[in-house]
């Protein structure tokens, strides 16, 4: 059996930089044609000229493969200048809470200044990406992180606001409220509940942020995706670390899972008896509603098993050492 996706798009993914990128830049550019990449490196890209040095740094890291990374701003106070340069440069610009998650420490940290940046990027058509948690407990942070989401779409509501990698049942209502707001997904929120990572022994390579869920919240991620929720796309969420970083007290946040991304996607929506939605979920959506046209790339996947390395370089992806029934063509 085969399956033929047509240009399909990763809305959230980490490259890293320096020797990890070289290492797990690949596989988004064989599998994708296209890729949001996050700026939160050690020094974050908050300026044309790193988003242009970081962007040739991707290019290089990719070799030949036919692959465009759309390329964000990390949010800070920016003049009308500097977002107006960067606008044809750029898919958006990230937004992080200070502290919250793997190198956002330069986040916001006040609310109630961001008010002018936002005018400007409502005015430019430059979407909004963000990483919406609270600070309060683990469990509630993305719930309670909803009343600044509804305060920015209702005060700017020719803003286009992307609540990335959700998580929960209120999430998805949210979601519906506001015509101007849309959502990404992640492979592993659609695979994991908490009790996957902490419920018997600890698995560090599960951990990530926003953590996983309950159950219930499971579901509701997999009622809104498998039944073609076209303001939802998929978004990987795939965060590298080095295995010494994870495997440690104190482990970082992440999942590496662009290696296993397609073919456990498929796998997903073969299950549920819904393959004619995956495309949309992994492109369409993207395209309608960031208005974007991606590069023509055609991926075959089929069904021929393989088995998922213990590791990448000193990377342990997700789903090591067990086998997928697909593979990519």
């Amino acid at each position: 059996m085969k399956i033929e996706l047509n240009s399909p798009l990763d809305m959230h993914l980490h490259l890293r930089e320096a020797e990890m990128l070289k290492l797990v830049a690949p596989f988004s550019a064989q599998s994708f044609a296209g890729a949001v990449v996050m700026p939160n490196l050690i020094s974050p890209v908050d300026s044309l000229q790193k988003i242009k040095d970081y962007r040739n740094a991707i290019m290089t890291a990719c070799g030949k493969e036919n692959f465009e990374p759309y390329m964000t701003l990390f949010f800070r106070s920016y003049k009308r200048t500097e977002l107006a340069a960067a606008k044809e440069h750029i898919i958006g610009v990230k937004l992080y809470p200070a502290g919250i998650t793997t190198q956002s420490e330069k986040g916001v940290k006040d609310f109630d200044s961001i008010q002018e940046t936002l005018h400007i990027m409502e005015e430019l058509q430059i979407p909004l990406l963000i990483h919406g948690e609270s600070n309060g407990f683990v469990m509630e942070r993305e719930r309670e992180f909803l009343t600044v989401y509804q305060e920015i779409a209702t005060n700017f509501p020719n803003l286009h606001i992307i609540m990335e990698h959700i998580t929960t049942t209120a999430a998805i209502e949210f979601l519906e409220k506001y015509e101007n707001v849309s959502a990404t997904v992640t492979l592993h929120h659609l695979m994991l509940t908490l009790d996957d990572v902490v419920g018997d022994l600890l698995q560090p390579h599960l951990f990530c942020k926003p953590i996983a869920k309950t159950p219930a919240d499971l579901q509701a991620l997999r009622q809104a995706v498998l039944g073609g929720n076209r303001k939802i796309m998929f978004g990987s969420d795939s965060a590298p670390h080095p295995r010494h970083k994870k495997e440690c007290v104190g482990c970082a946040a992440g999942v590496f899972s662009s290696p296993v991304a397609l073919p456990l996607l498929v796998q997903i929506f073969e299950e549920e008896d819904c393959l004619d939605k995956l495309q949309a979920f992994i492109s369409d959506n993207a395209r309608e509603r960031y208005g974007i046209t991606p590069l023509e790339k055609r991926l075959t996947l089929t069904d021929t098993p393989w088995q998922v390395p213990q590791a990448y370089g000193d990377v342990r992806p997700f789903y090591a050492e067990k086998q997928l029934r697909w593979s990519i063509s």
